[in-house]
């Protein structure tokens, strides 16, 4: 991952020509660990991260070569200085040569604009180093000992901006719309102390706010990017709840649902049972007793009815419901059920009309005398 990074850069003295022109040295692209905030280097899940720079890095030649002859700026530009805009941007340049000066590079400054002239002069003497340059995430542990997260790559070098005394101190330069800055450079100490009037210094860092970046008081960058850190990780949290919540009410949805079918299921009635219940019932009464009534009698009307025709009434008067159906299992298993055809059938045809009987047999009698005569 490409970011754009500003560091610091310490000035030394400073030299006005007779064409008006300023000319110092400076110092820049120091080596070894620097921290910066995990949300400047696209991880905001992390706090601060130490980033490894290696000497074989800064001082290796394709990264010495992008310093010399680099355009110098009055603040930094939105945008990279390249050929489209340096007339509109550049202010000066650095020198040819690019010299290590011990953990540092050292370079040949000359502000060649009459108005960034006059800004250094009046005070706006601090610098800062606009780079590009690649994070890589690993893990490690630098030459003095320091643990590290990320390291440096690829350091090109695209301008020097000339930026104001008081945004950051004399020896670090906050860093705003260009990229990324160390925690140092905008963490220069203790609270900056109110300037005449009772205005506060304008030491400010730009930091991103939603999809916003703003402008806020160095002292202030530290605890607003803990804040985004822990209200990132709250709302992790509680969106993680929510969905657990939820899946909890899904199962409790799901349980409720599963007990209304089965209740649904327990409550279904059996029309057909119930009818063959009914008809075996009826059946079992009239066995009992054919002259029972069963017309808008409940099944426990009929058992009590049919009881009290076999054994009495007495039998029935105090009884429970639950005495009335045992005493009537009891006499039901020997009672026949009727059967009117087979009854009939079983009786042969009788009559108690004699006249009937003796008339039939004068009939047959004389039927024979008129047959005999005939054949005589």
């Amino acid at each position: 991952m490409t970011i754009k990074i500003t560091d610091s850069v310490a000035l030394g003295d400073s030299t006005i020509t007779d064409a008006g022109y300023l000319e110092a040295a400076a110092r820049t692209a120091r080596t070894g660990v620097q921290q910066y905030l995990g949300a400047e280097l696209g991880r905001p899940d992390l706090g601060v991260v130490n980033v490894y720079r290696d000497e074989a890095e800064v001082f290796a030649k394709r990264s010495l070569d992008t310093f010399s002859k680099l355009p110098i700026t009055n603040d930094h530009p939105a945008t990279e200085v390249n050929a489209s805009n340096w007339r509109d941007l550049a202010v000066g340049t650095t020198g040819d040569e690019v010299l290590r000066d011990g953990e540092y590079l050292k370079i040949g400054l000359k502000i060649t604009d009459a108005d960034a002239v006059q800004a250094v002069r009046d005070g706006k003497r601090e610098l800062s180093v606009g780079y590009a340059a690649e994070i890589v995430w690993q893990d490690g542990v630098a030459t003095d000992g320091t643990p590290y997260q990320a390291v440096q790559r690829n350091i090109v070098a695209n301008h020097i901006a000339i930026v104001a005394r008081g945004r950051a101190g004399h020896q670090a330069r906050i860093g705003d719309s260009w990229g990324a800055a160390p925690v140092q450079d905008f963490q220069p100490g203790p609270a900056p102390k109110p300037a005449e009037g009772g205005h506060m210094t304008d030491q400010l860092k730009t930091v991103v706010l939603g999809d916003k970046a703003v402008q806020v008081a160095v002292t202030d960058v530290a605890a607003i990017e803990q804040f985004k850190t822990d209200a990132a990780k709250a709302l992790a949290d509680a969106n993680t709840a929510h969905a657990a919540a939820i899946a909890a009410k899904d199962e409790q949805i799901g349980k409720l649902k599963a007990d209304l079918q089965t209740a649904q299921d327990a409550a279904k009635i059996d029309v057909d049972k119930l009818v063959a219940d009914r008809a075996a019932l009826v059946e079992a009464v009239k066995a009992i007793d054919a002259k029972i009534d069963v017309a808008g009698k409940s099944d426990a009307d009929l058992r009590k009815a049919a009881v009290s025709a076999k054994l009495g009434d007495e039998m029935v008067k105090d009884a429970s419901e639950a005495e009335i159906t045992g005493m009537f299992k009891a006499i039901a298993k020997d009672a026949k059920p009727a059967n009117p055809v087979a009854d009939a059938i079983s009786r042969g045809i009788q009559s108690t009309d004699t006249n009937v009987v003796n008339d039939a047999q004068a009939g047959y009698v004389a039927r024979l005398n008129r047959q005999s005569k005939k054949e005589g």
